[in-house]
Order: structure tokens, then sequence, then C-alpha cells
């Protein structure tokens, strides 16, 4: 798999204005019926020892498999019920982390995915979840 470094084509930034724009930039690149999603790893996403924070992998790996869930469920909003990350092997400052999630299984109700965040062919971390599918949108917060 090409990464944004190797192969510009084809990635955009994923557009989000709430708590990924504090973390990201995130790219997303659709592939036919899948996706794929790529962050480089800058100073900010540092632990206390100098490797990509859990919390970031996390958070990546849970707006890559929501968005592939909700894709899956044809558009419909869908919230995370269940998630699920090992840590593999360290991700390092400078290195760019992709995730091509997969769909396991979709019913009426729910959409089961794993991936593998990795970066040049390591697994960095592995993640399984089940996301709920709504039937209709959530309303806006307040202000």
């Amino acid at each position: 798999m090409t990464t944004p470094d190797s192969d510009p084509a084809g990635w955009r930034p994923f557009e989000d204005e709430g708590f990924l724009s504090l973390v990201g930039p995130v790219l997303l690149r659709e592939e036919g019926d899948g996706i794929s999603v790529a962050f480089r790893a800058e100073p900010k996403h540092a632990n206390l020892i100098g490797v990509v924070q859990g919390g970031m992998m996390m958070t990546f790996a849970d707006r890559a498999l929501g968005y592939a869930a909700m894709r899956a469920a044809g558009g419909a909003n869908c919230v995370t019920v269940q998630f699920e990350m090992q840590f593999v092997s360290a991700g390092r400052i400078g290195e760019t982390i992709t995730m091509t999630p997969e769909v396991v299984q979709r019913t009426n109700s729910l959409v089961f995915l794993r991936g593998d965040a990795r970066c040049d062919g390591r697994i960095v971390a592995t993640a399984t979840g089940v996301w709920k599918i709504l039937r209709r949108r959530p309303e806006a917060g307040p202000g």
C-alpha cells in the first residue's frame, strides 16, 4: 500500500472540526468499497518516552473504523459501543501510520470491524470494535 509520502494522489484531509482537529491532520483515501486513513506522527503525538501516545493511536483507529462503519451502514450515523486495541510495537515520531479498516460483519443494527495500524509494513497496533447504527441523526448540542 502506498502512503501519503510515497504517493500523495488520492489522499485528502479528513475534515473534522471536532476533537480530531486538535490531534490531526488525518488523511483519507477512498478505494472502491474501502478506505485507508493515515497520519504523520508529530512531536505533539509523543508520550513521555518519545513515541506515539497510545491515546493518539486509539483516537486514530476509532475514527478510521467508525468512518468505515458509517460507509458500511449506507451513510447512517454510527457510534462506538465497544473498542479494543492491542499495542504491538512503538510508533515513532516522523513515521506515517496507516490503517485500512475491514468490515467483519454488518447486521441490521451493528457493524463489526477490525484494522491494523501499520508503518512501512510493520504492525504498530491492532484494533477491533463494534459500532451501533443509529436510525436518526443525533441532535446538535447547545451553542
